[in-house]
């Protein structure tokens, strides 16, 4: 293979709401931190566990609908690539942080009871600002809400 990929694919629970916020030009980005964690025995059988912090950075209309939909806990899978910035702390020093820039991400878990904008839940939003939501019952930031009675979901 020539050429290099910087490709991310997380699964976890988010850690905290997204954050929306529009640069000078206008442009959305939102930013929220996914938490994976990996298990395993150690060599006494104990159950051991590692929790790993991830931070996402989400543009465009897809940072809409991460603000409007993703929220603390719910299981969110996310496709990305890695970047790092440069940034002066507040005691003055440079420091450099890694961020995961999110080209798609797919809500997963069941929908439940939420109170914001109807709530739903359990959809896909891909870049380039097209979304294809599945439909859990979720209403689309499109408005259509096809949604289909518990009994006919083949699952």
């Amino acid at each position: 293979m020539s050429g290099s990929l910087n490709k991310v694919l997380l699964i976890g629970n988010l850690g905290r709401d997204p954050e929306l916020k529009a640069t000078p030009s206008g442009q959305s980005v939102a930013r929220f931190s996914v938490a994976t964690t990996e298990t395993w025995k150690n060599q006494s059988g104990e159950k051991q566990s590692k929790t790993e912090w991830h931070n996402i950075v989400v543009w465009g209309k897809q940072a809409e609908i991460a603000e409007k939909y993703l929220r603390k806990g719910k299981q969110v899978m996310i496709e990305g690539r890695i970047q790092y910035r440069e940034y002066t702390g507040q005691d003055g020093v440079k420091k450099t942080a890694c961020d995961i820039r999110c080209d798609n991400f797919v809500m997963l878990g069941r929908m439940e009871d939420s109170n914001r904008d109807s709530g739903g839940y359990g959809g896909k939003a891909s870049g380039g600002g097209s979304q294809d939501f599945e439909d859990h019952g979720a209403p689309s930031p499109t408005g259509n809400n096809n949604t289909f009675p518990d009994d006919d979901i083949p699952f």
